[in-house]
């Protein structure tokens, strides 16, 4: 089995070179930093992940924690997060806290034990002052900063603004919000206020409802779907606050007899793939996941080496036609 004095002697470094290349310290040329990674590879070289771990006040792994592993947003947020750390040379230990309080000190102690260098936490459920005490930096995406070291969003409002615009544009005239959990204050709840106020500009009638934590974690919508279009007939227009809600929208007005878009106009929220397979597809706000992600993991890195970054960054979201509406 090759050693680190092996590598090194067959890349013509030192061997502190090849200790600074594996643990990203120190200027490194580019040249030199992929000679070393080349000549791992010849020799087949695995570092010891142990060793390496023991030798520094953190590891190469990053705390990553959300409310759902399904969810189609949470899915592709994740494999974003995946891929954005391992090219800056981490790994990510992912909790799923499933909104349960009960939870968050067993992720405590595990990102405790495992010395992570960060914190990425996607759920509005745990305290971040809790963290704190982790000694390494905490970013929030999609959640009130509060104690955490930066927040990233994307701008919810302007996303609430722009989905009423849609539909007032089509010709709709009485408005429904279907939004997430209503226990649990977080940033895209601006999505909910950026269509009442757009709605109440131009003199829209509009109904905004909220749904419960159970109806979150399972994903059913329908019977929540169901009671409002009873409720409110009249609705021409429905503004759904994720683009799950948004399929189940479409499949209800399917089993109604409601054409979509001919009678009822859809818009969603995300652009995640479901989005694109529904018939009709579905007409969102498209948030920049990947981007967001990269800036996460970017942030992580930019701490750990002593740099400033923002408190709080809001990524531009985009209107993505489709057939809906």
């Amino acid at each position: 089995m090759a050693t680190l004095k092996d590598v090194a002697k067959t890349a013509g470094v030192t061997v502190g070179t090849v200790s600074r290349v594996l643990n990203n310290r120190g200027y490194i040329s580019d040249k030199t930093r992929k000679r070393v990674y080349e000549v791992m590879d010849e020799l087949n070289y695995q570092p010891n992940e142990m060793a390496r771990f023991l030798s520094k006040q953190t590891s190469n792994t990053i705390g990553v924690i959300v409310p759902h592993v399904v969810h189609p947003y949470f899915a592709k947020l994740i494999s974003n997060l995946e891929l954005a750390a391992y090219n800056s040379k981490y790994k990510i230990l992912l909790f799923n806290s499933k909104g349960k309080d009960e939870k968050e000190e067993e992720c405590i102690e595990m990102c405790k034990s495992n010395r992570v260098a960060g914190v990425i936490l996607c759920t509005g459920s745990f305290q971040t002052e809790k963290f704190q005490h982790l000694g390494c930096p905490l970013i929030t995406i999609e959640r009130f900063l509060d104690n955490g070291t930066a927040g990233i969003e994307c701008d919810n409002y302007h996303g609430g603004k722009i989905a009423a615009q849609c539909l007032i544009e089509q010709g709709c005239r009485n408005l429904l919000y279907i939004g997430g959990v209503s226990s649990l204050p977080m940033p895209a709840d601006q999505r909910k206020t950026g269509f009442k106020n757009t709605c109440d500009k131009s003199e829209i009638s509009h109904v905004e409802i909220e749904t419960r934590q159970a109806i979150y974690d399972d994903m059913n919508y329908y019977s929540v779907i169901e009671d409002m279009l009873t409720k409110y007939p009249d609705t021409d227009g429905v503004f759904a606050s994720s683009d799950v809600i948004a399929a189940q929208v479409i499949q209800v007005c399917r089993q109604r007899g409601i054409d979509v878009p001919g009678k009822m106009k859809v818009v969603g929220f995300d652009d995640e793939n479901i989005a694109s397979l529904t018939t009709p597809g579905i007409t969102t706000i498209r948030q920049p996941v990947k981007e967001m992600a990269e800036m996460a993991i970017a942030m992580l890195t930019q701490i750990n080496e002593g740099k400033m970054v923002p408190a709080r960054t809001v990524f531009p979201v985009t209107l993505r036609k489709r057939e809906s509406a």
